[in-house]
């Protein structure tokens, strides 16, 4: 998954078979981290140890795993190896999550038709590796699984909205049955969207991964009035800035934290007092030595905006 490529346990207590309604947070946040604390996305399927090691070494206590790369390669060495680096750089992994397998254009041409659960061509393959990342997670001890879902229509009267519905829920029950929950992150979907997804799915281990910057650079809500509609369910949270699209065949501009549109004040102030006490994820969507550099600088900017909400 190029768009996230960074240079490449967590123990949980297990969770009972029937969760807990939302809003509830407590259930599932790692007790070695601190509330809201700040974590990295990464990919380490290229480079297992360098990458956990940076984590590490640029000072996260956590990180998210994008895991595309282990798309049919989950096996019990995997599971050894990432488990047993988690522990040795003393890195919590809070998230795991595959969008693949492809293919995934990230626009608006040909998105509607190839990211999610929602296209039918690659449905029951992306069903398929979400449970592979699930029962990936559960030997490691990891309590939520994410993706990107798609275009959920914003008609319910749509013919692919129902099938849609249909598939969260089926990799819904299989998270529940491994004592984790199944995120939905934030992006191509309007949050009302959303929100009736999360209604008509009705699984109380279903919540969302929301992404501050994708609901800009689809072009679909601003980011403080998504946790309006959202927040009670966010269960993770991307931190990453962007811009408006103005070209309608392309996605807006992925920008460095604090260069573009989202009130990161705002949004963490109304999660604090929501309840929120999970991670803060950066995700910053470039590459080689300009991102570490970023990422360094993203860090200090969002840790002084959180000094300032939570006191």
């Amino acid at each position: 998954m190029d768009r996230r490529m960074f240079l490449g346990a967590a123990t949980a207590t297990a969770m009972a078979a029937s969760l807990p309604s939302l809003p509830s947070f407590a259930e599932t946040k790692p007790t070695k981290l601190k509330p809201m604390a700040v974590g990295l996305l990464v990919s380490p399927h290229d480079a297992p140890e360098a990458t956990i090691k940076r984590v590490h070494d640029m000072g996260f206590s956590n990180c998210f795993l994008s895991l595309d790369g282990y798309i049919g390669k989950f096996t019990s060495d995997a599971v050894k190896q990432i488990g047993d680096l988690l522990a040795k750089y003393d890195v919590v992994a809070t998230t795991v999550e595959v969008v693949g397998p492809s293919p995934l254009v990230w626009d608006f041409q040909q998105g509607p038709a190839t990211i999610g659960l929602v296209p039918p061509k690659y449905r029951a393959a992306r069903i398929d590796a979400l449970k592979q990342v699930s029962d990936f997670a559960k030997q490691l001890g990891i309590g939520h699984v994410q993706t990107h879902c798609g275009f959920i229509p914003e008609d319910p009267a749509d013919a692919l909205y129902h099938p849609a519905v249909d598939a969260i829920r089926t990799v819904a029950q299989h998270c529940q049955g491994n004592g984790q929950h199944f995120l939905m992150e934030t992006g191509q979907e309007t949050p009302t969207a959303m929100s009736r997804a999360l209604r008509d799915v009705n699984m109380p281990n279903l919540g969302v991964g929301l992404d501050t910057a994708n609901v800009i650079l689809y072009g679909k809500a601003n980011p403080v009035d998504a946790v309006d509609i959202l927040g009670p369910h966010v269960r993770s949270v991307h931190a990453k800035d962007g811009k408006w699209p103005t070209d309608p065949s392309k996605l807006g501009e992925e920008v460095m934290i604090g260069k573009g549109l989202v009130d990161f004040k705002t949004v963490f102030t109304k999660l604090h007092k929501l309840g929120y006490t999970g991670a803060i994820t950066i995700e910053r969507e470039t590459s080689g030595p300009q991102q570490v550099e970023d990422v360094k600088n993203e860090k200090m900017y969002l840790e002084r905006v959180l000094r300032e909400v939570m006191g």
